[in-house]
C-alpha cells in the first residue's frame, strides 16, 4: 500500500470532478451494477495516469455525451475492490491505469496501460469521447 498522503492529491483529481470512490467490495458490486453506463477508472501513482489518463479523463468529461456514472477504485491502496472491479473486466489482465467502459454490467470497451502509455492526455480525451459517443 502507498502512503495515503502521497496518493490523496491523485485522488482529489479526479473526486473533485464529481467521480465517485469505491472503497469495498460491496461498493464496486453496487456500482457496476446500475443500469446505463459506468465509467470505472482504475487510479495508479505511476507517470502515465498522471500525465495523460487523469487528463484525458477530465477532458473527456467536458464532452456532450458522457457515462451516466464514472467511478474510480485505486491500485494499491483498496486492494480488495481493485479486484472485484478487475472482475468484471475478465478476459482483460489487471493494468493500471485502466479505464473500463461498462453498459448495463457488461464492458464494452477497455483502454489498458498499454493503450494510454505514450499517449498525449488530449488523444486520451479524444478516444474517451469517441466510446461515450458509441456507447452512451
Amino acid at each position: 500500500m502507498y502512503d495515503s498522503a502521497l496518493v490523496q492529491p491523485f485522488r482529489d483529481e479526479l473526486t473533485q470532478l464529481g467521480v465517485t470512490e469505491l472503497l469495498t467490495p460491496e461498493d464496486v458490486d453496487t456500482a457496476l451494477r446500475q443500469p446505463g453506463t459506468t465509467l470505472v477508472f482504475v487510479n495508479s501513482v505511476c507517470g502515465c495516469a498522471a500525465g495523460s489518463a487523469r487528463p484525458g479523463l477530465r477532458l473527456s468529461l467536458l464532452s456532450e455525451t458522457k457515462p451516466d456514472h464514472v467511478v474510480t477504485v485505486f491500485a494499491g491502496m483498496e486492494t480488495e475492490a481493485t479486484e472485484r472491479a478487475r472482475e468484471y473486466f475478465k478476459p482483460y489482465r489487471p493494468s493500471s491505469p485502466q479505464i473500463a467502459l461498462m453498459k448495463d454490467g457488461q464492458l464494452v470497451k477497455m483502454l489498458q496501460r498499454q493503450d494510454i502509455e505514450g499517449q498525449d492526455a488530449v488523444s486520451v480525451g479524444e478516444t474517451l469521447s469517441a466510446t461515450y459517443k458509441e456507447h452512451c
